[in-house]
């Protein structure tokens, strides 16, 4: 049976952990070349993907840089002739319960990082996919971009993650490019094993009806076939795996 990304090329920013990673290494498998961006460990992920016989380098990469951004684009291109697929992954969550409506400071930052850096991705990839009517963009929201369950900045990035995904797929739908979203629930790595502990991380997992908080391999699947022809007839999609949290 042939890979599901045989023959494509891929750009993932948040490479360096969790859900990044995670899919960095699951398209690999599924035959893509991948470029693998982030501000850390983006070297590790293409370097475990290269041992097990794939085709990946690492960049450290700031998304909210848009000369650094279209740089790494064009570099991919250049080395691999064409872009496929792009998975804007990378964000962050740096706002605290206690006092995040007080920190404007914390709101600012998130939007820049969660909203102008997945504008920034996104152009560049335009910028290749447009001129060859084909390409699949698909960008990691959250299921806060259905709820208010998190902290304004958190909440207000991932609802406009969700907006540019949806405006974008209406605006390429002729033209070849798809454009989804990905919505995860509570997923260990990256951000998840940074800002919890035991006892919150029972909570976070009680949140969700299968009572536990998914692996990042679950969510890479997911990704993969947003990536892949199989996906065909998906456009302005935002997916949930959310272990059921969407239902209850």
């Amino acid at each position: 049976m042939t890979a599901m990304l045989e023959g494509k090329t891929a750009f993932i920013t948040g490479a360096g952990s969790g859900i990044g990673r995670a899919t960095a290494v699951a398209m690999a498998r599924e035959g893509a070349k991948v470029l693998c961006a982030d501000l850390a460990q983006a070297d590790e992920t293409a370097a475990d993907i290269v041992r097990r016989g794939g085709d990946a380098y690492g960049i450290c990469l700031d998304v909210t840089d848009q000369t650094a951004v279209d740089a790494a684009v064009d570099a991919l291109v250049q080395r691999w002739g064409k872009l496929d697929i792009g998975f804007n992954n990378a964000g962050i969550a740096i706002e605290n319960r206690r006092d995040h409506w007080e920190r404007i400071d914390l709101f600012d930052r998130t939007m820049e990082v969660n909203v102008r850096g997945v504008m920034i991705c996104m152009l560049a990839e335009l910028r290749h996919m447009y001129p060859a009517r084909s390409g699949s963009i698909i960008n990691t929201a959250s299921t806060a971009s259905f709820t208010g369950i998190s902290g304004p900045g958190y909440v207000a990035s991932k609802h406009a993650v969700l907006g540019l995904t949806r405006s974008a797929a209406l605006r390429y739908a002729e033209d070849g490019i798809r454009v989804n979203a990905l919505c995860p629930g509570a997923t260990f790595g990256g951000m998840m094993s940074e800002r919890h502990n035991d006892e919150t991380l029972k909570a976070k997992a009680a949140q969700h009806p299968m009572n536990r908080i998914a692996q990042p391999e679950e969510l890479a699947e997911g990704v993969v076939f947003l990536a892949s022809d199989r996906a065909s007839y998906m456009t302005g999609h935002p997916l949930a795996i959310d272990g059921g949290f969407g239902a209850a």
